[in-house]
């Protein structure tokens, strides 16, 4: 399949650029990121484990899967530093992932619906392909570098809070979600690099599109002759000579 076509690089990475997006969204909603387990020696009491997320917290017995006390007015007071920077990275990175998706779309679909003949009216609103998936791939590059460091902030945090305080945190598996979809984003970006450079001619300006014109340009021209080729404004004139 050609440079021109929708190539299986390009499918592959928007899929793998939705499956990201969505987890992201997973790890920002779960209340999963940080675990406080508080174990009593009171035989007729059960150990407590407090689930903390970004928005909401949740305290549970052991054995029970109903919060004891569900707080979903968590976001607003938040204590913890990491937790409160990643309420501001992960919708970031999710709206920077989603404006490349779109971009890496209307690529596709210019690339797919494409006419062969071409439109001079609307030669100045031809949407750069390439163009489109150069910017997708450095705006799912950025997501993911949002979204990752912060998130990998939580496991030197948590080692914090348990020198400073006792080993009682741990962090749950929203960690590990978040940073596999970060992953996600990287790779997405990696597929769309590799494709624009290999279907990418070497010599050509950076942000053209891959072919300045269609093949069949040229059938459509006005034809000129070769004398009109070496001058533009030289003009053949007819002239009548008088015989006497």
């Amino acid at each position: 399949m050609g440079c021109r076509d929708v190539h299986a690089a390009t499918v592959l990475s928007f899929l793998c650029g939705i499956a990201s997006v969505a987890g992201l969204f997973a790890g920002t909603l779960l209340p999963n990121w940080r675990k406080l387990r508080l174990i009593t020696f009171n035989r007729n009491e059960k150990n407590l484990t407090v689930y903390t997320g970004l928005w909401v917290k949740c305290a549970r017995y052991d054995g029970s899967s109903d919060c004891l006390m569900y707080d979903t007015t968590w976001y607003s007071s938040v204590d913890q530093l990491d937790l409160r920077l990643l309420q501001f990275a992960l919708p970031l990175s999710i709206l920077i992932a989603m404006g490349a998706l779109l971009l890496c779309l209307i690529g596709m679909c210019n690339t797919a619906f494409r006419s062969s003949v071409p439109n001079i009216k609307l030669a100045k609103c031809l949407v750069n392909s390439a163009g489109c998936h150069l910017v997708a791939g450095l705006l799912f590059f950025l997501a993911g570098t949002v979204s990752l460091s912060p998130s990998i902030w939580v496991i030197f945090y948590n080692i914090h809070l348990n020198k400073k305080f006792e080993p009682v945190f741990t962090f749950d598996y929203a960690v590990y979600v978040t940073i596999a979809s970060a992953g996600g984003l990287f790779m997405t970006a990696l597929l769309l690099c590799i494709w624009y450079c290999a279907c990418k001619s070497l010599p050509s300006p950076f942000w053209q599109p891959l072919y300045s014109h269609p093949p069949s340009m040229h059938t459509y021209s006005q034809p000129y002759s070769a004398r009109s080729r070496l001058s533009a404004i030289e003009i053949d004139i007819p002239v009548v000579s008088h015989t006497t």
